[in-house]
């Protein structure tokens, strides 16, 4: 699961490329599931783009032709595989955000935040509910805001698995465990120890070279 919401390169369903590309189209289209995009509100949501380290807007047609795509990929009306993966990320990050017990090292939990607000927010771009594409904008907001907050997020996911696998072999609660930052960085640290000690077993032998295994008569 960590690889898969961590790495940014790790998506296997990748959201239209006409996203990614400078517009080149006609303009015209601005229509999503018979919802019409609005011009103002298309400015608003590059502005957040903007902050989040986006540096090429989007048009209305691009967006409206993205929709179209990820409409014409699918067969089914729940979302496409490509916005599904990126939930799962904003998922994680909205857990992050929520856990009053992990303590961020950087500004990337201001970043994260934005992610969450705009994700609950109920004045976004494209309405939720719409079929299938309802929630492109947050899976572009995502892609957007990842490469400030995917390692942030990755040491917030390992804090989780070593934090209930301690929680586990003391016997108490995840949710009574008394378990900080520093506590993870200090498994962290004993795991690595440990995992080189292992290696340098696996690589080296007990046996001086020089030592005969076998004794002729």
């Amino acid at each position: 699961m960590n690889a898969i919401i961590s790495n940014p390169n790790q998506l296997s369903a990748s959201l239209p490329t006409i996203l990614d590309v400078p517009f080149e189209g006609s303009g015209r289209r601005h229509n999503i599931n018979g919802f019409d995009l609005r011009n103002a509100d298309v400015d608003r949501f590059n502005g957040l783009l903007a902050r989040l380290g986006r540096t090429q807007s989007l048009d209305t047609d691009q967006l409206a032709s993205a929709a179209r795509e990820l409409c014409d990929r699918s067969i089914h009306d729940f979302s496409p595989p490509s916005i599904r993966q990126r939930l799962r990320r904003i998922a994680a990050v909205e857990q992050m955000v929520g856990d009053a017990r992990w303590e961020p090292a950087n500004d990337a939990v201001d970043t994260a935040q934005l992610i969450v607000d705009y994700a609950r927010s109920r004045d976004d771009l494209i309405p939720d509910w719409l079929p299938k594409v309802g929630r492109l904008d947050d899976a572009i907001v995502v892609d957007a805001a990842w490469p400030k907050v995917f390692a942030e997020v990755e040491d917030y996911l390992d804090y989780v698995r070593l934090r209930s696998l301690e929680a586990h072999r003391r016997g108490c609660a995840v949710a009574a465990f008394e378990f900080g930052r520093k506590d993870w960085e200090q498994m962290r640290y004993e795991e690595a120890v440990y995992a080189e000690h292992e290696r340098q077993i696996r690589e080296s032998s007990y046996l001086p070279g020089s030592v005969s295994m076998f004794r002729v008569h």
